[in-house]
């Protein structure tokens, strides 16, 4: 490596990217004086903002992503005894957000170029206990709307969006918030915009999001003053100080994405022509893609080489990790409202996620925010390191 690629490597954007918005917003929210958000308005006013940009009727502002999935099944009547239908690529949260309320998760595979929710696989593990069907945007990319659509209107099953890689995204000149369905975000530090934590769920009709008002603020109405709780919940809601950084974050999405939309296809080209990756491929429905991270398989890799390879990356100073492992395939997934499937016969059913476990790296978005030429440096560093595998 030279000492340019490693200048540029060193260089590359560093995460959560932050400014004086931030600090000004933090401030007005202190001098509030009133730090929740049934007595502050940032809470408030980031569900408008956060709806109106995702074309979504409402948005409500919650504590992080996964109670964002939690919430949003709930709502939808997902109970004990239920079945949600999941990726079984993905964060765990997707599954974990089911089994909290005693819904059973069943993972079902997912498409080999884009990593999204298999639309065929997922007409197949449809049984009369199916409650609801969770396709992950991953990375950024939307699953495949359109046939999952349809499979939901043909059976009358909703759908439930797993965003929480989706800011900003388009499918077909449509947002999350217009595709007629429930969308979760999340505003973890890692994510396209953060505070830390947080999340939020944007809703289709006023029903829905009065219930999920309720249960968010432990079934109090906000004008409540006689501790009459209207229905079961938790405490979920988003504190003033986070909607504050959230409304700052907001207004940097779009020329992040701008950015991201011109780097992603220059590295995407640049990671194509070296012997052996294959990156993650695009629909062409999807009309907006922030580019959560930039993913990319090199099939026929041990996981152990994999490993070895990602570790040697981060050492030159590119910020790759490992692909999500397969949800079934970690103790955490089998201790509460498990599938009565084993390992080994999810494994089966299941052979991209599989091959996607152990084959697949993905680099950090904040590396799309930088220049060409770094572009050029992380394709450089990944060549070197295949060709060392």
């Amino acid at each position: 490596m030279t000492d340019r690629e490693q200048q540029l490597l060193a260089s590359l954007p560093t995460w959560p990217r932050y400014g004086d918005e931030e600090r000004a917003n933090l401030v007005r929210a202190l001098d509030q004086g009133q730090w929740w958000r049934m007595g502050g308005s940032e809470v408030d006013s980031f569900e408008r903002e956060f709806a109106d940009r995702h074309g979504a009727p409402y948005a409500l502002a919650v504590t992080n992503g996964t109670h964002a999935l939690e919430l949003a099944l709930q709502v939808l009547g997902v109970g004990q005894g239920d079945e949600v239908i999941v990726p079984a690529f993905t964060f765990i949260s997707s599954s974990q957000a089911a089994q909290r309320l005693g819904a059973v998760a069943v993972p079902v595979d997912v498409d080999p170029v884009t990593y999204c929710l298999d639309p065929e696989a997922t007409k197949a593990a449809i049984t009369d206990r199916t409650k609801a069907i969770m396709p992950v945007h991953m990375a950024g990319h939307f699953a495949d709307m359109d046939a999952l659509g349809k499979i939901s209107a043909d059976t009358g099953i909703p759908l439930i969006q797993d965003a929480a890689h989706a800011h900003g995204s388009e499918w077909n000149g449509l947002k999350a918030g217009e595709l007629g369905s429930i969308a979760a975000f999340s505003f973890q530090n890692g994510k396209l915009m953060t505070a830390g934590e947080g999340g939020a769920v944007t809703f289709p009709d006023e029903a829905s999001y009065q219930e999920a008002f309720l249960r968010h603020s432990c079934g109090r109405p906000a004008t409540d003053k006689r501790y009459y709780h209207q229905t079961s919940g938790s405490n979920f809601r988003m504190n003033e100080f986070s909607a504050a950084v959230l409304r700052a974050q907001l207004g940097r999405l779009d020329e992040q994405i701008a950015t991201r939309e011109q780097r992603a296809p220059l590295l995407a080209s640049l990671l194509a022509e070296i012997p052996g990756v294959v990156p993650q491929g695009r629909d062409e429905r999807v009309n907006v893609n922030p580019h959560y991270m930039q993913m990319f398989r090199i099939p026929g890799i041990t996981e152990e080489n994999r490993n070895a390879l990602v570790q040697r990356l981060v050492e030159r100073g590119v910020p790759a990790f490992i692909a999500f492992r397969a949800i079934y395939r970690s103790d955490g997934f089998w201790e509460y409202a498990a599938p009565k499937s084993t390992v080994a016969e999810l494994a089966e059913r299941c052979p991209v996620t599989e091959a996607i476990t152990a084959d697949t790296i993905w680099i950090h978005h904040r590396t799309l925010l930088g220049s060409e030429e770094q572009m050029h440096a992380i394709a450089g560093a990944v060549a070197a390191e295949v060709a060392r595998s």
